[in-house]
């Protein structure tokens, strides 16, 4: 299962859920408003697309329409208030994931 992580910056969230979770998927994670925005080539690699808040999901969906159709896309509703590696985001991230994406992914 590839899974693609997105948050504004990818410097946070994103970034941390790709490190914590690459042990149990084939993880990437990237930003909508940094210097290197996702591409297209992100968004059609993954299976799964995870944001962090329902902002990013719409954002996805205006630069990708067609892809935004045909892609699975979770918010975890974590908003941006950790910094990379915080344990509360690495909790936060796990309990989420649990409620969330587990099950989903689970029936794949």
């Amino acid at each position: 299962m590839k899974v693609l992580f997105i948050c504004n910056q990818n410097q946070n969230r994103s970034k941390t859920a790709e490190e914590l979770f690459r042990n149990r998927y084939k993880t990437k994670s990237a930003g909508l408003f940094n210097n290197r925005p996702v591409s297209k080539k992100q968004i059609e690699w993954a299976d799964l697309i995870i944001v962090m808040d329902d902002n990013q999901r719409s954002e996805i969906a205006k630069r990708f329409p067609k892809l935004y159709m045909q892609k699975r896309i979770l918010s975890l509703n974590i908003g941006d208030i950790y910094s990379y590696g915080d344990i509360r985001l690495i909790e936060e991230l796990n309990k989420k994931m649990m409620q969330i994406a587990e099950p989903i992914l689970a029936n794949r």
